[in-house]
């Protein structure tokens, strides 16, 4: 087996991802972009979507199934008068009800919508990620299979008003959401028309915010370079959310061979650690290694080779 390179890049990047092409066309478009074969996403978006996308490059790779985002911010398009198999715009109709006037309404819209905060269960649209028996379910879905997911608990946290605007003849409603992770907006939508006694699809879908990452945190793919993505790399301590503990230069060879670190490092840590809880080592405004407090002492999770750069003082 060929040994893998060292990467030049390591590090966590945000991308705008564009409307129209897939996850996995835009780690395609990155790879060429910066000259690194090691990169990968956090999370995926559909090809309708546009918006906010979290990358791995190099070691920083290694930190993405850690990423846990848990809310996420959106603004949709809902579109009214038929659902679609999909649901969202890129799927064939299944289902058309002639919208009603009340539907124009923007104080029955921001109501309507107020309804829907909360915790609730959610039926994921059969074109989906989601394995069922080993098997993506938009696979099966594509394939003429009746695809039937189980409803999974999410939350709707906001669900504001933006605008009632007319496409057509047909009312959409502009909306920004914040949600729980794994939440799906083209259900929302869908669900949402049925509430109504309509029928309904998300016609247009952008990320706004993925956990503490935003716009303003992103790079255009069109911008993307070696010096970009320096430029605009993400704090990785930030992104994962965990307390931070600056260690010196004598703390760095425990670390590379996996040895444990006193206890008592951890009164410097940026906030309050208790038993469990994991620890990002940071050194020289970089990620080391991600620890875990164990019986009053710092064993290591993931120590890094080349450290993953971006952490700020």
């Amino acid at each position: 087996m060929a040994k893998r390179t060292i990467s030049d890049l390591n590090l966590l990047l945000a991308v705008d991802k564009p409307q129209g092409c897939t996850s996995h066309d835009v780690v395609a478009r990155a790879r060429r972009a910066v000259s690194e074969r090691r990169i990968g996403h956090a999370g995926t978006l559909d090809p309708l979507a546009s918006g906010v996308m979290v990358l791995g490059l190099g070691q920083g790779t290694r930190l993405l199934g850690r990423i846990t985002q848990d809310t996420k911010s959106y603004i949709a398009d809902v579109t009214f008068g038929f659902e679609t198999n999909t649901d969202d715009a890129e799927g064939e109709p299944t289902r058309t009800v002639e919208p009603a006037a009340e539907l124009f309404d923007a104080a029955a819209a921001a109501r309507a919508l107020a309804s829907t905060v909360g915790p609730q269960m959610q039926v994921p649209p059969a074109f989906s990620a989601i394995s069922v028996g080993g098997v993506r379910s938009y696979k099966r879905a594509r394939a003429g299979d009746a695809v039937e997911l189980p409803a999974r608990p999410i939350e709707v946290r906001a669900a504001t008003l933006i605008s009632v605007s007319e496409v057509d003849g047909a009312p959409v409603w502009t909306v920004a959401y914040t949600v729980s992770k794994g939440t799906y907006i083209r259900a929302l939508a869908r669900d949402l028309g049925r509430m109504l006694d309509a029928a309904a699809h998300v016609s247009s879908l952008r990320r706004t915010a993925s956990g503490s990452v935003t716009l303003a945190s992103c790079v255009s793919l069109d911008d993307l370079s070696p010096e970009t993505a320096r430029a605009k790399m993400l704090d990785p301590v930030e992104v994962l959310g965990v307390p931070a503990i600056a260690v010196e230069g004598r703390h760095l060879d425990d670390i590379a061979c996996g040895r444990r670190l006193p206890g008592g490092l951890m009164a410097t840590a940026d906030r309050a650690v208790g038993e469990g809880d994991t620890v990002a080592l940071v050194n020289g405004g970089a990620l080391r290694a991600l620890g875990r407090v164990e019986a009053g002492r710092i064993a290591m999770s993931d120590v890094f080779p080349q450290p993953i750069c971006g952490v700020r003082p």
